[in-house]
């Protein structure tokens, strides 16, 4: 009889919770998938993680994590934030899906652990309020509204790849000349 591991059941659950939330969103998504995919039991989802809502917040809060460590906020250098920021998405499609869900899901309602996600998003628009008072980036559009319009433009075009296609092009050019021009738009946007 093979000895149990549990955290290697854990992180077993989790990926498989990443691909089906991302897939499925919310109420799409099925425990019985999960365990399927994980060599999971149910019993176990839910004695790890509670009900399937909890195991989003959870999945969800780990992947924008990863995604704080992997890319911090640079207003010094927001050519490379986006660059990076694009790459990262690139690379992890499934964060961005997951936050499409959850905004299709939850709409404007408060979310599960949402105190958690502000402290989360205070501390990158801290940086940009940093930035802005240093003179490094323009005072003109207040912090918050700043940081949501250059994550805006970095991420449209993974949230609507369709979008993406038919406007600005499928070819690795096309999505070249787009990073150009985000960058170009983004530096715009933080000028003085």
């Amino acid at each position: 009889m093979a000895a149990r591991d549990p955290e290697a059941t854990k992180a077993r659950i989790f990926e498989a919770a990443v691909a089906e939330f991302a897939r499925h969103g919310i109420a799409g998504a099925r425990i019985d998938r999960i365990a399927a995919e994980a060599r999971a039991n149910k019993q176990l989802i839910y004695a790890y993680y509670g009900n399937k809502g909890e195991l989003f917040a959870s999945v969800l809060e780990k992947k924008m994590l990863d995604l704080a460590i992997s890319v911090p906020v640079d207003p010094d250098d927001i050519e490379g934030w986006i660059d990076r920021l694009l790459d990262y998405h690139a690379a992890h499609p499934e964060l961005l899906r997951l936050l499409f869900w959850e905004g299709m899901e939850y709409g404007s309602a408060e979310l599960p652990h949402e105190a958690e996600r502000q402290a989360h998003y205070a501390r990158k628009v801290a940086a940009v309020r940093d930035a802005q008072e240093r003179g490094v980036v323009t005072d003109a559009i207040p912090a918050s509204d700043l940081l949501f319009l250059l994550v805006a433009m970095a991420n449209w075009a993974v949230v609507v790849p369709q979008m993406k296609r038919i406007l600005v092009g499928g070819e690795d050019t096309d999505a070249g000349r787009l990073r150009d021009s985000i960058k170009l738009a983004a530096r715009r946007i933080v000028d003085r």
